[in-house]
């Protein structure tokens, strides 16, 4: 299959899978993920519909950022402080927040930009090692922190990923758990200003209907679209 009938099948399953949880198709966003594949296949997404594009790396962005169509670029990955100043600007929502130091640094980047950034704070619902995020329990502190120090930074909602699972079901008690820790947010009294909780960023290639079945608003696709991942 081409990039372009790839993309419209994972839009029927995501379209469909909104529809079962009483959503329209709209409210269920696609970041199509394009780790290790290049700007000509990213195009190709784009010229068949894609709107949305996710990178894990910083540099991988960067190095794809100008040669690719006009199109809403997320930083997916693990972000490294030093590397924030690279994105501002750059980025509609940094999804992988995971610390006051990290929300510090976009905060200062951003007000130097006069940018307001959407970010999405992570947590790594069964605290695997292996994994960045926060646990759970440490979500609302972390809010209240980022809303009192950071004005240039907006928190609109929660990322999170599951344990790898060859049964998408398997995924489904922490999407559900997530789901429940969102609604949660959204009854904070927190500054409207700077708080505005109304994305839930979970489900992959693997998982990602059982995760819109959940609550998610957005998706992460990645070899469902392009295929197999380019490592070399």
């Amino acid at each position: 299959m081409t990039i372009r009938e790839r993309l419209a099948e994972v839009i029927r399953r995501k379209d469909e899978a909104a529809i079962r949880s009483g959503r329209s198709p709209g409210d269920v966003i696609l970041v199509a993920v394009t780790k290790t594949h290049g700007a000509d296949e990213i195009n190709e997404a784009i010229d068949a519909g894609a709107t949305d594009i996710g990178e894990n790396r910083v540099q991988e962005l960067l190095e794809k950022y100008d040669k690719v169509k006009d199109v809403r670029w997320h930083l997916i990955g693990h972000l490294q402080t030093n590397k924030v100043k690279s994105v501002i600007g750059k980025v509609v929502m940094i999804h992988s927040v995971d610390s006051l130091k990290l929300a510090r640094e976009i905060d200062k980047r951003s007000e130097t930009a006069g940018v307001i950034t959407d970010i999405l704070i992570e947590i790594n619902s069964a605290m695997e090692e292996s994994k960045s995020g926060i646990d759970p329990k440490e979500l609302r502190t972390l809010a209240e922190e980022i809303t009192t120090e950071c004005n240039h930074v907006r928190i609109k909602g929660l990322m999170c990923i599951p344990p790898i699972a060859a049964d998408p079901e398997d995924s489904r008690p922490y999407f559900k758990e997530a789901a429940a820790m969102f609604e949660d947010m959204k009854t904070w009294d927190l500054p409207k200003e700077r708080f505005a909780p109304q994305d839930l960023s979970m489900g992959m290639s693997g998982d990602f209907e059982v995760a819109i079945e959940e609550g998610a608003t957005i998706v992460r696709v990645g070899s469902s679209i392009f295929g197999p991942r380019n490592y070399r």
